[in-house]
């Protein structure tokens, strides 16, 4: 599932103008909201090693990207009765990983209340 779920931005210099600096810095295209989701997706599947249901939430925010990732903690028999995690990714604006969190746990045949 990783391999499918790859870093895709290319990184592309800023043309060079007339008085502007020139030098070997390479500038990096922010992440777009879609981009942020794949590769909140990826980092928590590489770091966990868990099976990962999809995105379900992203948020911009300051500096960067809130994503919102469901993952397989325990498969059981039924599926329905799978235990998920719901995590949030942090990443900045280049899409490097700050940090995460398991927000929640819960069976999977069981949805929110309200």
């Amino acid at each position: 599932m990783v391999d499918r779920i790859r870093d895709d931005r290319a990184r592309r210099r800023e043309p060079e103008a007339e008085n502007e600096w020139a030098g070997d810095e390479e500038y990096v295209e922010p992440l777009s909201a879609a981009e942020a989701a794949r590769e909140g997706l990826r980092q928590i599947i590489e770091l966990t090693g868990r099976e990962p249901v999809g995105t379900t939430s992203l948020k911009a925010v300051r500096d960067g990207w809130l994503v919102g990732v469901e993952l397989v903690e325990d498969r059981r028999i039924p599926a329905s009765t799978d235990l998920l995690g719901l995590y949030e990714v942090q990443l900045d604006i280049d899409g490097v990983l700050l940090g995460y969190r398991r927000v929640r746990r819960y069976q999977r045949g069981k949805g929110e209340v309200g």
